[in-house]
């Protein structure tokens, strides 16, 4: 099963396309519990809206095919019951603060590794994919004081925050790159040494990580950054 990691982005009329391979193999995973509509956790931790959010993004995932949602949506300072990740086909982890969210998230950590190993999908939306890396970018606007991104984009943070995260993939995650004027600041953290690659998603387009190579699907871009002896080299995969 495959890591779809979603660059966040609401649709006026979703079409399903950044979240139709996920369903799908929901979908799978759930024939083979004996389910034709699949159980699909979603985590939703706002300040005050987590129902809302929950409910816009399983109306955006649900343009990708039927699911039965398991709703735990709670706020900034609720834990997240272990129970939230029990008899599902499929993770969805949802948008707001990363740093909240990689906090809440933590305790499950091994959790969810393990259960994407045994072959549950798992979809990050916004902050679910920036924590789904091992090297998590989770906020901050300045690297050494110097302005890499708008000051909107850093997540109640100044400096560049980089911290364990799920270990889903290997490569470090920046999401709403050319909305939010990201993609600078993964390239700052590449070229500080901060994180080794990564890749800058786009809203309303995945990235997709599983067997074979990776795979982008939606209305946007990736952009793919690394570093070589030259310096570092920024490359788009188009959806």
């Amino acid at each position: 099963m495959s890591v779809h990691l979603v660059g966040g982005g609401w649709q006026d009329e979703p079409d399903g396309k950044a979240y139709r391979a996920f369903v799908a193999e929901a979908t799978a995973r759930g024939v083979t519990a004996g389910r034709d509509v699949p159980r699909i956790a979603v985590i939703s931790v706002r300040d005050g809206d987590g129902h809302e959010h929950a409910a816009k993004l399983i109306a955006h995932a649900a343009a990708g095919g039927a699911f039965d949602p398991v709703v735990t949506a709670g706020d900034l300072d609720d834990e997240i019951p272990v129970t939230a990740f029990d008899d599902v086909d499929a993770i969805m982890i949802g948008g707001g603060l990363t740093p909240v969210y990689r906090d809440r998230i933590e305790p499950h950590f091994d959790l969810i590794r393990a259960r994407v190993l045994a072959g549950v999908p798992y979809l990050g939306f916004s902050a679910g994919s920036a924590i789904a890396s091992s090297r998590a970018v989770v906020g901050g606007w300045r690297v050494g004081g110097v302005e890499v991104a708008p000051e909107d984009a850093g997540e109640d943070l100044d400096e560049l925050s980089v911290l364990p995260g799920i270990g889903l993939v290997d490569i470090s995650i920046d999401v709403h790159a050319a909305q939010w004027g990201t993609l600078s600041r993964l390239i700052a953290a590449v070229e500080a040494g901060v994180v080794d690659a990564g890749a800058a998603v786009d809203e309303n387009t995945v990235l997709i990580a599983g067997s074979g190579a990776l795979r982008v699907a939606g209305s946007g871009s990736v952009w793919s950054v690394t570093r070589t002896d030259q310096g570092v080299l920024v490359r788009t995969l188009g959806a």
